[in-house]
């Protein structure tokens, strides 16, 4: 009996404790069709966690879905640390600030900041801070929302286009708007990447230094992997840059990387040559190698604005993913896309509405069980004393 009374009361002890860790159910898809997707090239950030509050502490909501993300699944193929994250429109810059003290250096979209990028297309980032409030260029890819004409418009404008996407409205699924896709399919002067990607790409500016040289029609390039660059922007991935070079009359016979097209629109390594210009798309710390036709004099002109010369960016947003086939399915057909899964996990509370009631029946068990050893234990003691002979004296009575 007594071993029984203390397991119900560990029970009732325990109890809150397995509501509190049980306020969540992980996205399984994650290790499985995430993976596909890693590979493919899209990224995954943070959206949030349940029960915990943006508005109340920014910092632990960062912290928590940052271990969420690392622990599941790298955030990019260029990089495993998760650096985008949502965040609502009513938080402070001190809390953003907080946020971005946990690695999250894009928050988006439309916070309310006064540092903001690519809000226009004039709204060209300059500083750090204004990937704190990233645009929304593109509009809504929800059918009956989503404006095609808008967005072509804004694409032809140039700079970064960010879309948003959500698969799924409380138990509703939503319909993406195929006329985009369509639209999107026809293009070849969009780079279709991350929020991740765009601002590592866009960190290169503020800071990077070549090697380069031409001996015997050999031409050689390599974008050093420096400690003074890596400090100045120290969340940012390593992603394929494209630099021009100037190379006159030569045209390249042999390259150690892969030769690229025109229409090459996602990120990667390799190069293409139109006229007597050589476009270079290459990690830092990786060492690129040309065979010309000729010696020539050369030039290095710097790098492109996006990935192979593209005129603009595109990034699209997957809000609140929490089931990433749901969120995906519609889209494994759509080569080019690459979204940014702002990933959460399910919050599982309304399944547990009953474990309340479980923690109260436990304790009621528990004092109803203590109660019941109690009155046994003095049962026991007054039939033993009842069996005891009476003592009229003691060893020690004259």
């Amino acid at each position: 009996m007594r071993l029984v009374v203390l397991a119900l009361l560990l029970s009732a002890t325990f109890a809150p404790m397995v509501l509190a860790d049980a306020k969540w159910e992980e996205d399984g898809w994650l290790g499985t069709i995430g993976l596909e997707h890693l590979n493919e090239g899209d990224e995954f950030g943070c959206y949030g966690m349940p029960n915990l509050s943006w508005q109340a502490d920014p910092g632990a909501v960062a912290l928590e879905c940052r271990e969420y993300i690392e622990a599941r699944i790298d955030a990019s193929k260029w990089g495993e640390n998760p650096i985008s994250t949502f965040t609502p429109s009513d938080l402070t810059a001190a809390q953003h600030t907080y946020i971005r003290n946990q690695g999250f250096v894009i928050h988006g979209d439309n916070t309310g900041q006064s540092a903001t990028a690519w809000h226009t297309v004039e709204n060209i980032p300059e500083y750090e801070y204004d990937w704190l409030d990233l645009g929304r260029r593109g509009g809504s890819l929800e059918k009956g929302i989503a404006d095609v004409e808008k967005l072509s418009q804004e694409l032809d404008s140039g700079g970064l286009v960010n879309m948003y996407w959500i698969g799924r409205i409380g138990d509703a699924t939503v319909r993406h708007e195929g006329e985009v896709i369509d639209m999107l399919s026809q293009r070849n002067d969009v780079w279709y990447t991350t929020w991740g990607e765009a601002y590592s790409y866009w960190t290169v500016e503020r800071c990077h230094e070549f090697n380069h040289t031409l001996v015997n029609g050999i031409f050689s390039f390599e974008h050093i992997d420096t400690d003074a660059c890596s400090a100045a922007s120290p969340n940012a991935w390593n992603v394929p840059v494209t630099w021009i070079a100037e190379i006159g009359d030569s045209i390249v016979l042999e390259s150690n990387l892969p030769e690229m097209r025109m229409d090459d629109s996602t990120t990667m390594e390799g190069w293409r040559q139109e006229g007597s210009i050589l476009y270079i798309s290459v990690l830092k710390g990786h060492y690129a190698s040309f065979d010309l036709s000729e010696d020539t004099d050369y030039d290095i002109l710097g790098r492109t604005q996006f990935f192979n010369n593209k005129s603009s960016a595109l990034t699209i947003a997957g809000h609140s993913t929490t089931d990433l086939f749901l969120w995906s399915k519609r889209f494994d057909n759509s080569e080019d896309l690459r979204f940014t899964w702002l990933i959460s996990p399910r919050s599982i509370d309304a399944d547990l509405a009953w474990l309340p009631y479980v923690g109260i029946g436990v304790l009621l068990a528990s004092v109803s069980g203590i109660w019941l050893l109690l009155k046994k234990d003095a049962l026991t003691h007054s039939k033993a004393e009842g069996l005891m002979p009476a003592s009229i004296g003691g060893e020690d009575d004259e």
